[in-house]
């Protein structure tokens, strides 16, 4: 199954890689391909020295962290997601938040699945009937059930 992991994502996984979003990272390759776009990575090196202030790391143990998770990520260019692709994101996102249009469009042209931990973009989604989106307790569950069979 493929999964769009955006930024918010991350930024939980580098502070606190133990946490259950850290394990479904590192711990669901059997179940889920995870996915992101070059956007993510500018907004990671935005908010890099918030990142090492709230984590505490230094910034080589922060680089580490960084580049594990990176090892769990497929990259796709945003510059192939078809135009039509980006309009139809930008018209779900104008109302919430335009930074999340990258997001967005990368699930729809991979015919993938949202996993958010931002609440409010979750709720938005979901209340304009936007199917293809998971907060994290739902993405675990879904492995559990996956596990299962």
């Amino acid at each position: 199954m493929k999964i769009v992991v955006d930024t918010n994502i991350i930024f939980s996984a580098l502070l606190n890689s133990n946490s259950t979003i850290g394990d479904l990272l590192f711990n669901s390759d059997k179940h889920f391909e995870f996915y992101s776009c070059s956007y993510m990575r500018y907004e990671i090196k935005k908010h890099w020295e918030k990142l090492k202030k709230i984590s505490k790391l230094s910034d080589e143990q922060l680089q580490v962290s960084y580049t594990q998770i990176l090892t769990k990520l497929k990259f796709v260019n945003e510059e192939i997601i078809p135009v039509e692709t980006w309009l139809a994101s930008e018209e779900i996102t104008k109302g919430i938040d335009i930074d999340d249009t990258d997001f967005v469009a990368l699930t729809k042209f991979l015919k993938a699945t949202l996993w958010t931990g931002d609440k409010v973009l979750y709720k938005s989604l979901k209340k304009i009937g936007f199917k293809k989106i998971l907060k994290t307790t739902e993405l675990l569950a879904l492995r559990t059930t996956k596990s299962k069979k």
